[in-house]
C-alpha cells in the first residue's frame, strides 16, 4: 500500500497543479472520483491490465463522459497508462483531494466513538478543533464500540485519543512501569 501511496503522490501532485493553475480544483476532483470508481471496478481492472487494450481506449474508459482526449485531464491519464500506473488512480485522487483541502484551509477529521455523534456533538466538535487549529473542520464519524467511551481524534498530522479504552491502555502501561 505504501509503494502505491508513493507512486501515486507525483501524481496527484501534478493534478493538483494543473487543476489550480486552470481554476478547476472542484471540475478536477470530479473527473478523478469517476475515474477512480470505474479503475476500482473488476471489470476495468481486467481490461486495463490487458496488454491488447491500446492506451487510447484504456483512456477513453476512464475519461467521464464529454471529456476529449486531448485535455489535460486525459494527459494524466495517459502518462499513468504509459507507466502502467492507472491501478493507483484511487491513491493519486486521494492525495489530490489531501492538496485540494489544504490548500481551501481545511482539516479532515476522523473521529471514532463508541455510538454515532448527533448533529449536536458534531457541531460542538467542529467549533473546538477550529479553534485549535484555526481552520476549517469536516468531520468523517465511524463508529467503533471496542473503544468503549469518548473518542479519538485523527486529524492525518495529529491524533487526540480521549477514549476509555485508551485512558485504560496509558494506565496498564504505567502500572507496569
Amino acid at each position: 500500500m505504501s509503494a502505491n501511496l508513493t507512486l501515486a503522490r507525483p501524481y496527484a501532485r501534478a493534478a493538483f497543479e494543473t487543476a489550480k493553475a486552470d481554476n478547476a480544483l472542484k471540475d478536477w476532483s470530479a473527473k478523478l472520483a469517476f475515474a477512480a470508481y470505474v479503475a476500482a471496478t473488476a471489470e476495468a481492472r481486467a481490461l486495463l491490465g490487458s496488454p491488447k487494450l491500446a492506451i487510447a481506449d484504456q483512456v477513453g474508459l476512464l475519461l467521464p463522459q464529454g471529456e476529449n482526449l486531448d485535455g489535460s485531464f486525459a494527459r494524466l491519464l495517459t502518462e499513468l497508462a504509459k507507466h502502467r500506473r492507472l491501478g493507483v488512480l484511487g491513491e493519486v485522487q486521494s492525495g489530490f483531494e489531501s492538496l485540494k483541502r489544504e490548500a481551501e484551509g481545511l482539516i479532515r477529521a476522523k473521529v471514532k466513538t463508541a455510538v454515532a455523534l448527533d448533529a449536536a456533538q458534531t457541531e460542538a466538535l467542529k467549533k473546538a478543533l477550529k479553534r485549535k487549529f484555526s481552520r476549517e473542520i469536516e468531520i468523517e464519524n465511524e463508529v467503533d464500540p471496542s473503544i468503549i467511551g469518548g473518542a479519538v481524534i485523527d486529524t492525518g498530522h495529529l491524533v487526540i485519543d480521549g477514549s476509555v479504552r485508551g485512558r485504560l491502555t496509558r494506565l496498564a502501561q504505567d502500572i507496569v512501569r
